[in-house]
């Protein structure tokens, strides 16, 4: 089969290595549960909901890479699709570049998800697999912002008012989510020249001047970071079992 005629293969990498301090005290972040079933393992299940994924390679603290292997051996995941649990690093940059490093050949596509986001429904994750085999190498979900943003100039002392330097045009502002999809060896050339701590690996690209693309994301998407953000997804869960017995 010709390079051109050969489906692509695509892998996701799930930094899990944090400890998610915003969220208190307790188990990392990602281990914590919703609806009795640890953060990472919903985050897990929604990425390999995806028929186009082959391959979820979570990247654990170093100290709890038995604890994690355990976890997904234990909970239902698709046959279909391979698991692999690698020890992270002291950065998230430093943890999606270990993940990189674990893809076996045959992947051309790598998706980068944080655990953090366990709702993200299928359709987004096929969105972003479908625009990189239509030939982008790099591209992101986001929504249109919801709030009137301000930029100002931050406080000396935390807690001080901020004077506001300007008010960017909303309707040209998107708020970014993941999974964000790329072309396999541009996202390891990213991690080999872009040696800043940055949050987000499409800015990455964005630094080797190539272009990165948008796509819809969806509400369901969102970050649990804070305590409310629990109760919400609680919330959606609890909704999806009533309407899809989920």
């Amino acid at each position: 089969m010709s390079h051109e005629t050969r489906p692509s293969r695509t892998a996701v990498v799930i930094p899990a290595a944090g400890r998610g301090v915003r969220l208190g005290p307790g188990a990392p972040k990602a281990l914590r549960a919703l609806s009795g079933t640890p953060m990472l393992v919903h985050a897990v299940r929604a990425m390999a909901a995806s028929r186009a994924v082959s391959l979820v390679v979570v990247v654990a603290p170093p100290e709890g890479l038995g604890e994690v292997k355990s976890l997904l051996d234990a909970h239902a995941l698709p046959e279909r699709t391979d698991f692999l649990v690698v020890p992270g690093g002291d950065s998230r940059q430093e943890s999606v570049k270990l993940g990189l490093d674990a893809l076996p050949p045959g992947i051309d596509i790598v998706l980068v998800h944080d655990a953090a986001r366990p709702l993200v429904p299928v359709d987004t994750v096929d969105t972003v697999i479908e625009a990189v085999r239509d030939g982008a190498v790099a591209v992101v979900p986001a929504l249109p912002l919801a709030d009137t943003v301000k930029q100002v100039e931050a406080a000396v002392v935390p807690g001080e008012p901020e004077p506001v330097v300007a008010t960017p045009e909303r309707s040209r502002l998107r708020a970014v989510q993941t999974p964000q999809g790329f072309d396999r060896d541009t996202l390891i050339r990213a991690h080999e020249t872009v040696t800043d701590n940055v949050t987000d690996d499409a800015s990455m690209v964005e630094q080797l001047g190539l272009r990165v693309v948008v796509v819809p994301g969806h509400e369901e998407a969102f970050k649990v970071t804070r305590p409310l953000d629990l109760v919400l997804a609680e919330a959606v869960l609890a909704r999806r079992r009533a309407n899809d017995g989920f």
